[in-house]
C-alpha cells in the first residue's frame, strides 16, 4: 500500500512539474524528456537508419525535398521569432533526406530529422504536395511530439506498476484480468487518442507553416483525398488507429485552410504556389 501511494505521488509530481508550452497552441503539454536527453539519441538513430537504407542524392526529387524543407524551416523560424520564441530552434539540427522505398510514407525524428520515402512522391504529385507532408512532419518535431509520447509511455508503465501492486494480493486470475484490461484500456482509451491528437495538431500547425512558406494550404485536403484513394480502404477504424481517418483529416484541412491563409498574410504572403 505504501509503494502504491509513493508511485501515485511521483506520478502527480511529474504531471505538475514536467510540462512545456507549445509555441503554436499556447497549451501546456506533458513532457518529462529534455532536448539534451532526447536529441543525441535521435540523431544517432537517424544516422543509423540512413546508413542502412539507400539515400537518394543529386536528383531533382532529392533537391525538391531539400528545398521544400528549407522553406518550411524558414517559415517556422519566422513564426517563432514573431511570437516571442527566439532561440527555440537552437538545439535543432535540420536534415531532409529522400530514401528509396516504395512505402507511401514520411517521418520526423526529434530535433528536426526528416525522411521522405520515394513511394510518397507519386501521391504528392508536386512540390506543393510535398510541402503538405513536409510541414506536417516538421510540425511533429517542433511540437515535441516524440518527447510527449515517451512521457505518456512512462506514465502508462507507472500506472501498470501501481495497479499490479494493488492487486498483488488477489488471485492469479484477477491479476491477469487486470493486466489485460489495463493494457487494452490504456491503449484504446488513452495512447491511441493521444497519438491521433498529435496527428491532428501537426496537420493544423503544418497548414500554417506551409502557408507562411508560400504554399497553397487548399492543396492539403486534396493531398489527403489522394492518400485515401491510395489506401484502397485498408485503414483500420479510427478508434483503433494512431491516425485520424482520411475523411476526418480532409474535413479538418478544408476548415482550417482559410485561417492558415490569414496567418500567412501577417508575414506578407498573399499568393501561393
Amino acid at each position: 500500500m505504501k509503494l502504491k501511494k509513493t508511485i501515485s505521488v511521483i506520478a502527480v509530481l511529474l504531471l505538475i512539474v514536467s510540462c512545456k508550452t507549445n509555441p503554436f497552441t499556447g497549451e501546456r503539454n506533458l513532457n518529462f524528456v529534455s532536448n539534451d536527453q532526447l536529441f543525441p539519441s535521435s540523431f544517432q538513430q537517424y544516422d543509423q537508419f540512413l546508413s542502412q537504407n539507400e539515400v537518394v542524392t543529386g536528383t531533382a526529387e532529392a533537391q525538391m525535398i531539400q528545398r521544400t524543407g528549407n522553406k518550411i524551416e524558414t517559415a517556422a523560424e519566422r513564426y517563432l521569432n514573431a511570437n516571442g520564441y527566439q532561440g527555440f530552434l537552437e538545439d535543432f539540427r535540420w536534415e531532409y533526406n529522400l530514401v528509396k522505398d516504395e512505402a507511401i510514407n514520411a517521418f520526423a525524428m526529434p530535433g528536426g530529422k526528416i525522411v521522405f520515402f520515394t513511394g510518397i512522391l507519386p501521391v504528392a504529385e508536386s512540390e506543393t504536395g510535398v510541402a503538405v507532408v513536409m510541414a506536417h512532419e516538421i510540425a511533429h518535431a517542433l511540437a515535441d511530439h516524440g518527447a510527449q509520447r515517451m512521457s505518456a509511455a512512462q506514465l502508462q508503465q507507472l500506472g501498470a506498476v501501481a495497479g499490479s501492486v494493488a492487486v498483488s494480493g488477489r488471485s492469479q486470475e484477477t491479476q491477469q484480468i487486470f493486466a489485460q484490461a489495463y493494457g487494452l484500456g490504456t491503449q484504446v482509451g488513452v495512447m491511441l487518442p493521444f497519438s491521433r491528437s498529435h496527428e491532428t495538431e501537426a496537420d493544423r500547425i503544418g497548414l500554417t507553416l506551409m502557408a507562411i512558406a508560400g504554399y497553397d494550404p487548399d492543396e492539403a485536403s486534396k493531398l489527403w483525398e489522394r492518400m485515401a484513394a491510395a489506401s484502397n480502404g485498408q485503414a483500420p477504424p479510427e478508434f483503433l488507429s494512431t491516425h485520424p481517418s482520411n475523411q476526418t483529416r480532409i474535413n479538418n484541412l478544408q476548415q482550417w485552410a482559410p485561417e492558415a491563409k490569414a496567418e500567412a498574410k501577417k508575414y506578407g504572403v498573399t499568393s501561393f504556389q
